[in-house]
C-alpha cells in the first residue's frame, strides 16, 4: 500500500510556492506517494487529514483559522509527518506560536538578501546527510528563532558584514524533531523553486521528507 502526502500552498508568490509545492509532489510520486496537492489552508480542516503519512506546507506569510491549526497539530501529534522548507514552512503563519513550537523554529531575518554562504553538516553521520559535505550556497541565509530541542544537521556561520553584532553567529539550516508520535523536518534552504536544482538542497529535502513520513 502507497504512503499518502498532501502538500498545501499559498501566500505571498515571491517563495513560488505552487511551482515548489509541484515540484516536492514529483519527488515524492517517485518514491510511490499518492500526493494530493491543495492551493488554501481549508485542507487543513479535513476531518481525514491525520490519515496522510506526510503533510508538506509550502504557504507562506499567510493566515490559518484555528480550527485548520488545530487539526493540523492534533494530525501531526497522532503520527502524521510534516516537512518542508524555507519561509513556506518556517515562516507560514507569523502570529500563531502553536504552530511555530511544532515545526521547532520560525524566521526572523535574512540580513544582505541573496548572498553566497556555506552550508556546514554537522551531522555526517545521519542518513538525511550521507555522502553530503559542506557546500557553497547562494540565497537568504536564513537567520532563525528556533527550539533549542532539534536535532540539528547542518549549519551556516553568519559574518558581521550586514550587522556587526551577529559576527560568528552560527545557526542550524536543517533540522529534525519529534512532536508527539509525529516527525517534524525542517531546511531553510529553497527561497525559490529553482533552488531545487541544487543536488544537495534537493537530496537533502527528499532525504528529509522521506524520514518524516509515517
Amino acid at each position: 500500500m502507497s504512503k499518502s502526502a498532501l502538500i498545501v500552498w499559498g501566500g505571498w508568490d515571491g517563495h513560488t510556492p505552487e511551482q515548489s509545492a509541484r515540484i516536492v509532489g514529483d519527488i515524492l510520486e517517485q518514491h510511490g506517494f499518492s500526493v494530493d496537492i491543495e492551493p488554501t489552508t481549508e485542507a487543513f480542516a479535513d476531518e481525514g487529514l491525520a490519515n496522510y503519512d506526510l503533510i508538506v506546507p509550502a504557504v507562506t506569510m499567510s493566515r490559518i483559522e484555528r480550527e485548520e491549526l488545530t487539526n493540523l497539530l492534533a494530525a501531526v501529534r497522532a503520527g502524521t509527518g510534516i516537512a518542508g522548507f524555507h519561509g513556506l514552512m518556517c515562516d507560514s503563519f507569523r502570529n500563531e506560536p502553536d504552530y511555530q513550537f511544532m515545526t521547532g523554529g520560525q524566521w526572523v531575518a535574512h540580513p544582505g538578501n541573496i548572498i553566497d554562504y556555506t552550508v556546514n553538516i554537522t551531522k555526517s553521520d545521519d542518513p538525511v546527510m550521507a555522502g553530503i559535505g559542506d557546500f557553497p550556497y547562494r540565497s537568504e541565509q536564513y537567520y532563525m528563532h528556533f527550539d533549542p530541542s532539534v536535532e540539528v544537521l547542518a549549519t551556516t556561520t553568519f559574518s558581521g558584514d550586514i550587522f556587526d553584532e551577529i559576527d560568528g553567529v552560527v545557526m542550524p539550516v536543517v533540522w529534525k524533531r519529534r512532536f508527539g508520535k509525529g516527525r517534524v523536518f525542517y531546511s531553510a534552504l529553497g527561497h525559490i523553486a529553482d533552488e531545487f536544482k541544487v543536488p544537495q538542497m534537493r537530496t537533502i529535502f527528499e532525504r528529509g521528507a522521506l524520514w518524516a513520513a509515517r
